[in-house]
């Protein structure tokens, strides 16, 4: 598995390289008087692609986040449903298939 990681790395890397490397060309970048910057088209790409990563990842974070309370909660409300019966045996909960399922291909 080390070696298939290693490989795909270095094959990203390469061509992170040659893309680099063929795409030099300036771009001018004009934003009103704000902004009137001459950037590397492969820099404008690599720059965007890294601010699309980050954002990602921190909706990435804020779902887990929201997850996890949700988690929480729902462990809570269990603990306090087995208070309530604690002589009772629960129901165990399972999966039911529904109409969705049943009808789809297989019919």
């Amino acid at each position: 598995m080390k070696l298939l990681y290693t490989i795909v790395i270095t094959l990203i890397m390469l061509f992170i390289i040659t893309f680099s490397l063929v795409n030099t060309g300036p771009v001018q970048l004009k934003y009103y008087s704000f902004i009137d910057v001459s950037v590397a088209a492969y820099m404008l790409i690599f720059i965007s692609f890294g601010i699309g990563v980050i954002f990602a990842g921190f909706m990435g974070i804020v779902e887990r986040l929201r997850l996890s309370r949700e988690v929480t909660k729902l462990k809570k409300k269990i603990k306090m449903l087995e208070k309530t019966t604690p002589d009772e045996k629960l129901p165990e909960i399972q999966e039911t298939k529904t109409e969705e399922t049943t009808s789809g291909w297989n019919s």
